[in-house]
């Protein structure tokens, strides 16, 4: 959880502070204005430790249920397709290969246990791994397919997923790094990859619009680049190919015999050698995986890019961290108060609330976690009428001020009924109020992420969460020198 939280602020601060181009006048260092903020003393009373205990219990069983599922993750296809994916096919496994191409492994990943659990079986971490890390020091998305997973087969959830990660790199600039080795589409669920605008296709638009907003793209070239997959690599904007194990071509040497007859090898149709001096696919020639990484990484320092100064580390928190996990509700009708979570997350447990008196329901106010300044809006009961104004003007206030905003969302599953014209009357300047603090959020040009540290019901989860989507048209509008994009991601 620490080095989560701290991959996920130090990712914040590259491209908050910008670390986009030399030429951005937002590449230079910026000190932050000091500050004094109240400290938030909370801690647990008698009256409450039934409630935390109970919590308590709850969060170990969950973290225990997330280890096992972590480590079914981390097999990948098994046994049998490691062994074959690394004895047999003398290909490096995934992680090991985020090894080599990373600074180290304190990198984000995202959406780890996609492809658990669906109607067609479990695909491990949806064939892929996505995830944010550093490379010579900037932050970078990364894509890398897994081959142990039914050959790196691409699945409806695997395409989803990469398209989430494609998604993040544009609407935060991130250059990208593909590492392909996928065998494909899986045929038998065609309809639900290749037709639709946001399935297999929208991988290679995503690709052009990134170019076109000059967001770098890099592609290692690691294990099958068959039918629509080797378009990854042919519209990134430098490739490196690994000799006898990456291939390129749009059908395999068992579709060329079938119409030709003719019999060739995997390499003579569209192996490194080839890809490398005669048709120029691929810029870099590598002779086995590890100089592959370094070359990436070497094209990675080639990007003209400036990193921020590094910050200090902030204060622990008043009352120790681990506390939270007594804070995470069992229940989703009821939590203790949101401020306990919240003095046991930002440095020295201050914080500066806004509005304190007025719709107690949301409280928000600012802080800074590990040195960095957050607006923090968190659900603390039912969103009422003031609290949904309190938190537009709040939102508004940190969009004006270019504060980044931490959402902790734990909203209430039945809304109150309505059994009078004057509750009727309310509800309806509530959802005035509701759809007034919507636009706030969605308009909102900051970095934005939300944490479900409870409930997530209703209206009320809309206010509090981002848009997942965003046009072409907003991308190529937001300048490349400005900060983490204007349609800002959930991560």
């Amino acid at each position: 959880m620490a080095n989560m939280q701290r991959c996920l602020f130090r990712f914040i601060e590259q491209n908050w502070k910008c670390s986009f181009r030399c030429a951005s006048s937002a590449a230079r260092k910026r000190t932050s204005l000091r500050s004094a903020f109240p400290v938030l003393d909370l801690p647990l009373q008698p009256i409450q430790r039934h409630v935390y205990e109970a919590n308590l219990r709850n969060s170990y069983a969950c973290l225990k249920k997330h280890s096992e599922l972590s480590e079914k993750v981390r097999k990948g296809g098994g046994e049998n397709a490691v062994a074959r994916h690394t004895q047999r096919n003398k290909k490096l496994l995934v992680r090991d290969r985020l090894c080599l191409l990373l600074d180290d492994q304190d990198f984000l990943e995202l959406s780890p246990f996609a492809g658990l659990g669906l109607p067609y079986g479990d695909i491990p971490s949806a064939g892929c791994l996505t995830g944010i890390g550093r490379i010579n020091g900037l932050w970078c998305v990364f894509i890398a397919n897994d081959a142990t997973v039914k050959g790196g087969t691409a699945y409806p959830i695997t395409v989803k997923k990469q398209l989430r990660a494609q998604q993040i790199a544009i609407q935060n600039r991130l250059p990208c790094v593909y590492l392909v080795d996928s065998g494909g589409a899986f045929l038998p669920l065609q309809s639900e990859i290749f037709p639709d605008k946001n399935q297999g296709g929208r991988t290679f638009y995503n690709e052009a619009i990134m170019s076109a907003l000059k967001i770098p793209q890099v592609a290692v070239v690691c294990g099958s680049c068959t039918a629509g997959g080797a378009y990854v690599p042919t519209m990134a904007e430098e490739a490196v190919m690994v000799h006898r194990i990456g291939t390129i071509f749009l059908g395999g040497p068992p579709l060329v015999k079938a119409a030709t007859g003719e019999e060739v090898s995997p390499e003579q149709l569209g192996g490194a050698t080839l890809h490398a001096e005669v048709s120029g696919c691929v810029d870099h020639f590598a002779s086995e995986e590890k100089e592959a990484y370094d070359y990436t990484r070497n094209i990675i320092s080639t990007l003209n890019f400036e990193l921020p100064e590094e910050d200090e580390e902030g204060e622990e928190p008043l009352h120790p961290s681990e506390e939270l996990l007594g804070l995470a509700p069992q229940s989703y009708c009821y939590s203790l108060d949101v401020k306990m979570v919240v003095s046991r997350l930002v440095d020295g447990s201050r914080f500066q609330e806004f509005k304190a008196r007025y719709g107690d329901t949301l409280v928000t106010g600012f802080a800074k976690v590990h040195g960095h300044l957050l607006g923090i809006v968190a659900s603390n009961g039912e969103l009422s009428y003031q609290a949904a104004l309190k938190g537009s003007h709040f939102v508004q206030l940190c969009d004006q001020r270019d504060i980044p905003l931490l959402f902790l969302q734990n909203t209430v599953p039945t809304p109150t009924p309505t059994l009078t014209a004057s509750q009727a009357e309310l509800n309806s300047n509530r959802l005035k109020a509701h759809g007034s603090m919507m636009s706030a959020v969605a308009c909102a040009a900051v970095p934005k992420v939300t944490v479900v540290i409870g409930g997530c019901h209703g209206a009320e989860s809309y206010m509090m969460m981002i848009p997942i989507h965003s046009s072409s048209a907003d991308a190529r509008s937001t300048p490349i020198s400005s900060s983490f994009g204007q349609t800002p991601e959930c991560l």
